[in-house]
Protein backbone atom coordinates (compact mmCIF):
# COMPACT_ATOMS: atom_id res chain seq x y z
CA UNK A 1 0.00 0.00 0.00
CA UNK A 2 2.99 2.34 0.78
CA UNK A 3 4.51 2.11 -3.12
CA UNK A 4 1.42 2.57 -4.64
CA UNK A 5 0.80 6.11 -2.09
CA UNK A 6 4.69 6.60 -3.43
CA UNK A 7 3.67 5.85 -6.90
CA UNK A 8 1.03 8.59 -6.82
CA UNK A 9 3.04 11.03 -5.18
CA UNK A 10 5.52 11.02 -7.91
CA UNK A 11 3.57 11.05 -10.55
CA UNK A 12 1.88 13.79 -8.95
CA UNK A 13 5.08 16.24 -8.77
CA UNK A 14 6.50 14.87 -12.05
CA UNK A 15 3.21 16.48 -13.76
CA UNK A 16 3.42 19.67 -11.17
CA UNK A 17 6.80 20.40 -12.39
CA UNK A 18 6.20 19.32 -16.25
CA UNK A 19 2.76 21.82 -16.01
CA UNK A 20 5.14 24.71 -14.97
CA UNK A 21 7.64 24.29 -17.64
CA UNK A 22 5.44 24.63 -20.45
CA UNK A 23 5.44 28.25 -21.91
CA UNK A 24 2.82 29.05 -23.86
CA UNK A 25 4.96 31.32 -26.68
CA UNK A 26 8.07 31.48 -27.01
CA UNK A 27 7.97 35.27 -28.01
CA UNK A 28 8.38 37.26 -25.10
CA UNK A 29 4.81 39.50 -24.47
CA UNK A 30 4.71 41.58 -22.01
CA UNK A 31 0.71 41.02 -20.68
CA UNK A 32 -0.79 44.06 -19.15
CA UNK A 33 -2.90 42.80 -15.58
CA UNK A 34 -6.32 42.05 -15.64
CA UNK A 35 -8.18 40.97 -12.77
CA UNK A 36 -9.74 37.80 -13.88
CA UNK A 37 -8.58 36.03 -16.93
CA UNK A 38 -10.30 34.61 -19.96
CA UNK A 39 -11.39 30.72 -19.87
CA UNK A 40 -11.99 30.78 -23.77
CA UNK A 41 -10.38 28.26 -25.20
CA UNK A 42 -8.83 29.38 -28.48
CA UNK A 43 -8.11 27.65 -31.97
CA UNK A 44 -5.27 30.19 -32.87
CA UNK A 45 -2.97 32.69 -31.31
CA UNK A 46 -1.97 36.38 -32.59
CA UNK A 47 0.98 37.66 -30.86
CA UNK A 48 2.35 41.16 -31.21
CA UNK A 49 5.43 41.99 -29.46
CA UNK A 50 6.82 45.39 -27.77
CA UNK A 51 8.51 46.02 -31.23
CA UNK A 52 5.48 45.92 -33.06
CA UNK A 53 5.98 42.37 -34.88
CA UNK A 54 2.94 40.84 -35.71
CA UNK A 55 2.87 36.60 -35.47
CA UNK A 56 0.21 34.27 -35.90
CA UNK A 57 -0.39 30.60 -35.08
CA UNK A 58 -3.37 28.71 -36.27
CA UNK A 59 -2.48 25.93 -34.51
CA UNK A 60 -1.91 27.27 -30.89
CA UNK A 61 1.74 25.86 -31.20
CA UNK A 62 4.71 27.65 -33.12
CA UNK A 63 3.85 31.36 -34.12
CA UNK A 64 5.01 32.65 -37.98
CA UNK A 65 5.97 36.10 -38.33
CA UNK A 66 2.97 37.45 -41.02
CA UNK A 67 1.86 40.63 -42.18
CA UNK A 68 -1.61 42.46 -41.40
CA UNK A 69 -2.40 41.16 -44.81
CA UNK A 70 -1.77 37.61 -44.63
CA UNK A 71 -3.27 37.72 -41.24
CA UNK A 72 -6.82 36.24 -42.56
CA UNK A 73 -5.57 33.41 -44.52
CA UNK A 74 -3.04 32.04 -41.78
CA UNK A 75 -5.82 31.75 -39.26
CA UNK A 76 -8.74 30.33 -41.17
CA UNK A 77 -6.54 27.74 -41.21
CA UNK A 78 -7.45 27.17 -37.47
CA UNK A 79 -11.13 27.45 -38.89
CA UNK A 80 -13.02 23.40 -38.27
CA UNK A 81 -16.60 23.08 -39.07
CA UNK A 82 -18.56 25.75 -36.51
CA UNK A 83 -18.94 28.79 -38.08
CA UNK A 84 -16.93 30.42 -34.78
CA UNK A 85 -13.35 30.83 -34.83
CA UNK A 86 -11.63 32.07 -31.26
CA UNK A 87 -8.60 33.49 -31.55
CA UNK A 88 -6.51 34.79 -28.38
CA UNK A 89 -4.46 38.18 -28.99
CA UNK A 90 -1.44 38.58 -27.10
CA UNK A 91 0.04 42.28 -27.25
CA UNK A 92 2.07 43.43 -25.25
CA UNK A 93 1.24 45.96 -22.62
CA UNK A 94 3.48 48.84 -24.64
CA UNK A 95 1.99 47.99 -27.65
CA UNK A 96 -0.05 51.04 -29.17
CA UNK A 97 -3.87 50.75 -29.10
CA UNK A 98 -4.07 51.66 -32.77
CA UNK A 99 -2.15 48.19 -33.39
CA UNK A 100 -4.27 46.43 -31.27
CA UNK A 101 -7.48 47.79 -33.01
CA UNK A 102 -6.35 46.59 -36.37
CA UNK A 103 -6.10 43.33 -36.07
CA UNK A 104 -9.43 43.41 -34.30
CA UNK A 105 -10.56 45.19 -37.41
CA UNK A 106 -8.98 42.30 -39.41
CA UNK A 107 -11.03 39.90 -37.20
CA UNK A 108 -13.85 41.02 -37.01
CA UNK A 109 -14.21 41.48 -41.07
CA UNK A 110 -13.68 37.74 -41.55
CA UNK A 111 -15.93 36.57 -38.16
CA UNK A 112 -12.99 35.76 -36.05
CA UNK A 113 -13.96 35.84 -32.05
CA UNK A 114 -10.72 37.69 -30.40
CA UNK A 115 -10.32 37.10 -27.04
CA UNK A 116 -7.26 39.36 -25.21
CA UNK A 117 -4.72 37.74 -23.01
CA UNK A 118 -3.78 38.92 -19.81
CA UNK A 119 -2.01 37.87 -16.72
CA UNK A 120 -2.91 37.66 -13.44
CA UNK A 121 -3.04 41.29 -11.05
CA UNK A 122 0.26 41.45 -8.94
CA UNK A 123 -0.25 40.46 -5.45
Amino acid sequence: MSSMTDIIFLLLIFFMITSTMVSPSAIKVNLPHSKKQTTTKAAARVVIDAQLNLYASPDGKKEQPVTLDELPAVLEAARTDSAELFVSLYADENVPYRNVVEVLNVANEHHFKMVLATRPPKK
